[in-house]
């Protein structure tokens, strides 16, 4: 029997306690040899979270991390702290992040490695944007940012890779299968490190199962329908 699939939901800057504890009843109902599930909300939610889904299969994680395990950085949250507060892995540089506040890869695999050091999972991003794939770039921007965001300290069993389409990501414009199979064998072929590879660009009900069961597809990294219980278990049951 193949690995599970992993089924990672990013809620990105959503959810008060109210609206979140049905969304996370719902899904503690979900019970599956053929994937895991995990659920990065606000860093404001982790605490209830893992409080509410202490008796389930459901793993958290953070959504971005510092590199510095401590120190004057206000507004930050550091590895060691997720770790604290009982994540399994955490989410390091996400297209946002990447874009809004300009991280570099260095930057990524500063904050993959002290996720590491935590004990964490790190789920480390890459993609490539619009412009870059119209230029005819995507395989070299995957490629410059797998090598420059993958610490040496990654193994199979701490790093995850997620890809992410920065350009079919909330743009109407859609990834086919033989994109995704094409950058998932070069991630697949480029890794030092064998890990996991996520796919991660409007992964919805309609579309998961084709997604999920293609080569080199490990899982998926949901953003909006992960925000949606019954969307969020269609995905994870297409697995």
């Amino acid at each position: 029997m193949s690995a599970p699939k992993l089924i990672v939901g990013n809620w990105k800057m959503n959810g008060l306690t109210a609206d979140s504890k049905q969304r996370v009843d719902a899904l503690m109902a979900a019970k599956s040899a053929a994937f895991n599930m995990v659920l990065c909300p606000p860093a404001t939610l982790i605490n209830a979270l893992n409080w509410w889904t202490k008796d389930s299969a459901l793993k958290i994680g953070g959504q971005d991390c510092h590199a510095q395990a401590s120190g004057a950085f206000t507004g930050n949250i550091s590895a060691q702290m997720l770790k604290d507060l009982g994540c399994t892995h955490v989410i390091v540089g996400h297209s946002e992040r990447r874009q809004y506040h300009k991280e570099t890869s260095a930057e990524v695999a500063a904050k993959a490695k002290a996720a590491h050091e935590a004990g964490l999972i790190a789920i480390i991003c890459i993609g490539e944007t619009d412009a870059e794939r119209t230029a005819g770039r995507a395989n070299d921007v995957v490629s410059e940012q797998l090598a420059a965001s993958v610490p040496d300290c990654a193994t199979v069993d701490n790093t995850v890779i997620a890809y992410e389409p920065v350009w079919a990501i909330g743009t109407g414009k859609v990834a086919s299968s033989d994109d995704i199979k094409g950058i998932h064998a070069l991630i697949r072929e480029k890794s030092v490190v064998k890990a996991q590879i996520l796919y991660g660009g409007s992964v919805k009900g309609s579309n998961a199962a084709e997604i999920l069961h293609l080569p080199n597809v490990d899982g998926v990294l949901v953003g909006g329908a992960s925000l949606k219980a019954d969307e969020f278990l269609a995905i994870a049951n297409a697995a």
